[in-house]
């Protein structure tokens, strides 16, 4: 299938955390060990935010990822350099989701459904604050709600969501599905346990479930155990009460979309400290997990970034790398690197290939997923298939 073909064109960190009760299952408990089997069955995604791989000179704002100093982190991944690279793999050719696809909201949206439905052109929440709808829709054809059927589970892990006014996570029986973006300062003297500021910027628009009716629960918000405070993460991962499919969504500072009113490190505020901030992040987080027995029995751990920025063509590539015990066999101690064109429609088809929930399960192919090639070059012979 030709380039042309297969694009569309459209007009965490060990964490702070006083969680004691839990209440709520999932399908991940107590996994028999799989190291004869070379199947992923557990997927972490980390969502990023608004930065290019490569990008043609002379764009410069923002800064690409690949080879950028202020991502020492994600660069030793792929470089070869981390102690890690061995479990890793990475797309150097993978684009937007569709000519045109932006702003941040429908490329979440596209991972869910394969579209951008109600969300193209926009970052608005779902809903109004009177309730009034925005973008949310009412349908049962994305990934989550498909995951729900096959008795699959899933999480969406959100910083700063179902947190207190002073960053302390609340109760499990008072979390609500995080409709609404939020954003200021933390009651002194709490402070982010990545970047040790009283800033805060939960953004609804990269939390891609709550956009759908009936993973969203409507309007006023709900009471849901699905869409835990990140800080549970941690929690979580140590006593291996892991969902199948789990999202994590860092803040805006986190995730190197926005950068502190401080910078960050050496880098003054501006694009250099958000993107420092955002590896920091990941340098924290992808530990964490990857100590964790879930990873340990297979788990694949997926960075993933947004949206390209400047332009739409094959110049502007988007970060796509994959760590696990499943990833393409490295040569010589460098990570595979996939030149197959990739893009979010590619991550969806995969995910429903993973879970069971694609045409051999008995449900269609999401949207665009439907002709996308799949991630399979990223991983080992059998992990996807």
């Amino acid at each position: 299938m030709s380039h042309m073909k297969r694009r569309l064109s459209v007009g965490v960190l060990v964490l702070g955390a006083g969680l004691a009760a839990r209440g709520y299952a999932t399908h991940a408990q107590d996994r028999d060990d799989r190291d004869d089997d070379h199947r992923v069955r557990t997927v972490f995604v980390i969502a990023m935010e608004n930065h290019n791989w490569t990008q043609p000179t002379p764009t410069s704002s923002p800064q690409q990822i690949f080879q950028n100093v202020a991502a020492p982190f994600i660069n030793s991944l792929v470089n070869g350099t981390s102690g890690i690279s061995s479990q890793v793999s990475y797309a150097t050719n993978y684009l937007n989701a569709a000519v045109g696809n932006h702003p941040s909201e429908p490329n979440y949206v596209w991972a869910e459904a394969g579209q951008s439905e109600n969300s193209h052109g926009t970052d608005i929440d779902p809903y109004a604050a009177n309730c009034t709808v925005n973008t949310a829709v009412t349908t049962d054809q994305h990934l989550t709600a498909f995951l729900n059927k096959a008795g699959k589970s899933w999480r969406s892990y959100q910083e700063d969501a179902n947190v207190s006014t002073s960053n302390v996570p609340l109760a499990p029986s008072v979390w609500t599905v995080p409709i609404f973006s939020r954003s200021g300062l933390w009651t002194s003297p709490a402070t982010n346990a990545s970047f040790y500021t009283a800033q805060f910027n939960y953004a609804a628009k990269h939390n891609p479930m709550v956009f759908f009716r009936d993973t969203n629960g409507g309007c006023p918000a709900t009471l849901s155990k699905q869409y835990p405070p990140l800080q549970q993460l941690a929690l979580d991962l140590q006593s291996n009460d892991v969902a199948d499919y789990t999202w994590i969504t860092p803040d805006q500072y986190n995730d190197q979309h926005s950068s502190l009113s401080t910078g960050f490190g050496i880098y003054p505020a501006g694009d250099q400290a958000a993107i420092a901030a955002g590896d920091n992040f990941l340098a924290r987080i992808v530990p964490l997990i990857m100590s964790s027995r879930a990873y340990q029995d297979g788990a694949a751990i997926l960075l993933w970034w947004d949206e390209s920025e400047g332009g739409d063509t094959a110049e502007f590539t988007i970060p796509f790398i994959v760590i696990s015990k499943r990833a393409h066999e490295n040569k010589a101690g460098r990570p595979f690197a996939s030149a197959v064109e990739f893009s979010h429609s590619s991550f969806l088809r995969t995910m429903q290939e993973i879970f069971g929930v694609d045409v051999e399960g008995g449900f269609p192919f999401l949207g665009a997923a439907a002709i996308a090639n799949d991630l399979s070059d990223l991983f080992a012979p059998g992990a996807i298939r």
